[in-house]
């Protein structure tokens, strides 16, 4: 067993602190080493033939994961973007006759007719819809359930959650034309943007390569070095140098956005047919109080402390007065500092994914003065950040996940696998895991994802299993991206995948999709201040239930 223990040496003189971090790292007898992912080079063919053996050999492990992805048909028309379903043109209604006032804890429920650029209503589904209640005067709002009937035809339906005005708005987000593209892609292609690998040789020997998660998105003819990390199983593929050897990669970076579109593709998801409301069809309500018992303004019933395992309803929470309220459990808010740093007292936390969960570090690091962050010279945009606050025992980290991570040029001994850090890790009442991946991932095939969660998976089962007091939590990705090589389409496919691969464990998960779809905010694949405050309150939640 490895254990790595922080000391911190803080030297105070009247005009200047200077603060160090030491670790003692101690090899226990039993102690397994693993080594360093081991690159080789290998033929194109032979990379093919190593890869289809080692992944098919996971096959029955994706097997529950990938039936998820399904979607109603799209239709098949593609080429003529006066067939695609128009934001201008679709319309939707009530179900029912209007009412003067509408009970607290009940439902409003629309009917939505899709309409193609020339009004004709569309015969198939498989459009992206998004709908919300949103009441402006108390800064209130909730994501609606779209239910497509696969007939041109939607059900929208609202949890009456707040008293008050509430007015409904529908976006559309992609017309199924622009999913059944998407669908091609993400399912077809191997990968839709590549990396860059720089290698470094004695006497300052340099090539620069290109990198992918498979041999074939490469596209080189000729030898491929391949990167296998030992615990995780997880594979890099980069173009052999010509005169360097593999081990002598160094470095890594973005590289390209590849070409995967047509003219017609891309009409499809231009700025004036995505992401736009659709005429307003439902003049404003209002919610009319609770009139038995307590007179109340929200629909909470009682609710259990927030506890990993809790089965989570739709939607799982709503905003009111710009705070959320979980619907599953008894979410708090932690409005001061005192209350942060209470919460957190004693606690070690790490934090891996993508960019949106290093937020919740800098937002805790930037609210909490006392929280200290420690220059590691490293690039900030991948980590390892650290942040101490020594009066109250807390150590929060934050790193990024290893490959594929579209970054600045980073050195590759900085990439570390979720899974080895996993494997890593002692666990403990006081340690707390927060894991955020997706934005990365939809850029590639649903199954490369689907890989990376079965690895992951294993190594929380295997955290759980030897401290069960562990604390993980999974963030699942927020809105953001229209695009083919990041969509509000592909993150929803991402977010099925994400909530099956935990499925039945004691985990915990903050729902960053609904809580950045239910306010009247354009959408940010970086949130804003009030919803990241949000997020990490939900967190808080977890980490210090009533």
């Amino acid at each position: 067993m490895r254990t790595m223990f922080p000391v911190y040496l803080v030297a105070k003189s009247e005009k200047a602190v200077a603060k160090s971090v030491i670790y003692f790292k101690m090899f226990w007898p039993e102690t397994i080493i693993h080594p360093p992912p081991v690159p080789f080079p290998v033929s194109k063919y032979a990379s093919e033939s190593m890869e289809s053996s080692d992944w098919d050999s996971h096959t029955h492990k994706l097997t529950n994961l990938t039936h998820l992805l399904y979607w109603p048909p799209t239709g098949r028309d593609r080429g003529n973007i006066l067939v695609s379903t128009s934001p201008k043109t679709s319309t939707y209604y009530l179900k029912g006759p209007a009412k003067a006032t509408y009970d607290l804890g009940g439902h409003l429920e629309a009917i939505l007719v899709a309409r193609d650029h020339m009004g004709r209503p569309k015969t198939h589904g498989g459009d992206l819809f998004r709908a919300q209640l949103l009441g402006p005067e108390s800064k209130a709002g909730v994501p609606g359930e779209v239910k497509d009937l696969e007939n041109g035809t939607y059900l929208l339906s609202f949890p009456l959650l707040w008293a008050g005005k509430a007015q409904v708005q529908v976006r559309l987000i992609h017309s199924s034309e622009a999913v059944g593209v998407l669908q091609r892609i993400w399912r077809e292609k191997r990968a839709t943007v590549d990396f860059r690998g720089y290698f470094q040789g004695k006497e300052r020997a340099k090539e620069t390569m290109i990198c992918n998660v498979d041999p074939q998105s490469i596209g080189s003819k000729g030898p491929v070095c391949q990167y296998r990390d030992e615990v995780s199983g997880e594979v890099w593929f980069c173009t052999q140098p010509h005169t360097l050897p593999c081990n002598a990669l160094v470095g890594h970076s973005s590289g390209s956005y590849l070409k995967v579109t047509t003219p017609q593709d891309e009409a499809l998801f231009a700025g004036n047919v995505t992401d736009k409301p659709l005429p307003s069809g439902i003049s404003p309500i209002l919610v009319k109080p609770a009139t038995t018992g307590k007179r109340s303004s929200l629909a909470l019933s009682s609710r259990p402390p927030c506890r990993p395992g809790h089965l989570s309803p739709k939607p799982s929470g709503f905003y009111h007065q710009d705070r959320w309220h979980s619907r599953f459990c008894d979410s708090r808010s932690f409005p001061t500092v005192s209350s942060i740093l209470d919460c957190l007292a004693g606690r070690i936390v790490y934090m891996m994914g993508d960019s949106t969960l290093r937020q919740w570090w800098e937002y805790l690091r930037d609210t909490v003065p006392s929280l200290k962050p420690l220059d590691l010279h490293v690039t900030y945009q991948t980590g390892p950040l650290m942040a101490v606050e020594t009066m109250r025992g807390i150590v929060m980290h934050w790193r990024a996940h290893s490959w594929p991570l579209r970054s600045l040029r980073t050195p590759v001994a900085s990439l570390h696998s979720v899974a080895k850090e996993l494997h890593g890790l002692a666990g403990g009442p006081y340690t707390v895991v927060v894991l955020g991946l997706g934005a990365h991932f939809t850029t590639f095939p649903p199954s490369i994802f689907a890989r990376r969660l079965a690895g992951i998976r294993e190594a929380v089962m295997a955290l759980l299993a030897r401290e069960p007091r562990t604390l993980v939590v999974i963030k699942l990705a927020n809105t953001g991206y229209k695009s083919v090589y990041g969509s509000d389409w592909l993150t929803l496919q991402v977010n099925r995948l994400l909530r099956a691969a935990f499925a039945g464990l004691q985990v915990a998960f903050v729902d960053a999709w609904e809580m950045t779809s239910s306010l009247a905010l354009p959408d940010n694949i970086h949130p804003v201040k009030l919803i990241v405050r949000n997020e990490v309150d939900l967190l808080l939640s977890f980490i210090c239930p009533i």
